[in-house]
């Protein structure tokens, strides 16, 4: 079985602010906001949806390949991708621009302030996933992640016309994406994968309630952030509560990690809620590191850890004897 995680390639730069953004912020002066936070840290990563999704699909055994633009420095993190399992050959790389770049400072309550440079994602429109496929076969799944706009929708529009079921997750990009397109963009998804802040700008921005995504949708997922998630899927639903953590270095990349191993158990057919406790998790790894992509585990650690706190009733024994067959 195959997928193809399409959307953004990025560097990182990740910043911790010793202090809290709240005690800074005057909500009557926010008309006119003029900050400036100095760090104390500044490090830089591999990043980019996309790509770190597919990073965490390969530690569980899947060979995902990813699609989005890259720049001129992407050499080195092709492969850094390649060298971890992931498919770089039909990411475009441009010659003439960057490769994306995400800019996040984290606060001592792990809220974050983040900016993001397009680079060479600003382009990704301008390449058609079937072009790239001309000589490939068609992928089992794909994914439509942050990305540029057009090309979200475009890649939508590709997922439908190949006959091939998608996820959809627009994350990021909501605030930009009218009513009109997210409505749009949604329509023929098998999921759709949003927090909960990001789920009620689009029942505002279309008009849908989430009693309308539900019935729009044959799995709505809601993460929540500490609180764990929730998983629709017609008229039921599973709240899944987030995985116990050693430490917490910093939550940058926990929604991608979360999203992998969700889309891992959907690939294999798992039962929901257990799809979504592999997603916990995972996010829970990369929460206890700094970058997101800088875990790492073996698939046996993988399942001990999570047989540790939760019965799979012997699911996961497909992930050891992927394992195993390697």
């Amino acid at each position: 079985m195959s997928i193809i995680l399409t959307g953004s390639i990025a560097y990182d730069y990740l910043m911790r602010f010793p202090g809290r953004f709240v005690e800074h912020i005057i909500t009557e002066d926010l008309h006119q906001v003029s900050l400036s936070f100095l760090v104390d840290e500044m490090t830089r990563h591999w990043g980019g949806v996309a790509a770190n999704i597919s990073f965490t699909l390969a530690k569980l055994g899947v060979r995902p390949s990813v699609f989005g633009t890259a720049g001129r420095d992407f050499g080195e993190y092709r492969q850094w991708l390649e060298s971890n399992g992931v498919d770089c050959s039909i990411v475009p790389q441009l010659t003439d621009l960057f490769t994306a770049s995400f800019f996040a400072n984290t606060d001592l309550d792990n809220n974050q302030i983040a900016s993001f440079y397009a680079g060479a994602m600003g382009r990704a429109a301008d390449f058609k996933l079937a072009d790239a496929l001309t000589d490939k076969p068609k992928p089992s799944w794909i994914v439509v992640s942050p990305n540029d706009p057009k090309a979200m929708s475009s890649l939508c529009a590709e997922a439908r016309q190949m006959g091939v079921p998608f996820i959809y997750d627009p994350s990021q990009q909501v605030p930009r994406l009218s009513g009109e397109e997210l409505s749009q963009d949604m329509e023929g998804a098998y999921a759709m994968v949003v927090n909960a802040y990001e789920a009620s700008i689009i029942s505002k921005k279309t008009g849908l309630s989430l009693e309308d995504l539900r019935a729009k949708l044959p799995v709505l997922v809601i993460t929540k952030g500490k609180r764990g998630s929730t998983i629709y899927q017609g008229d039921s639903f599973e709240d899944v509560p987030a995985f116990p953590e050693v430490h917490i270095a910093d939550p940058t990349g926990v929604g991608d990690a979360f999203r992998a191993g969700l889309i891992r158990g959907i690939m294999s057919g798992w039962p929901l809620r257990l799809s979504g406790l592999v997603g916990s998790l995972c996010a829970t790894y990369v929460l206890e590191q700094v970058g997101t992509q800088s875990h790492n585990f073996t698939i046996q650690e993988f399942v001990a850890r999570f047989r540790g706190t939760y019965d799979d009733g012997g699911v996961l024994d497909e992930l050891l004897q992927s394992a195993d067959a390697v």
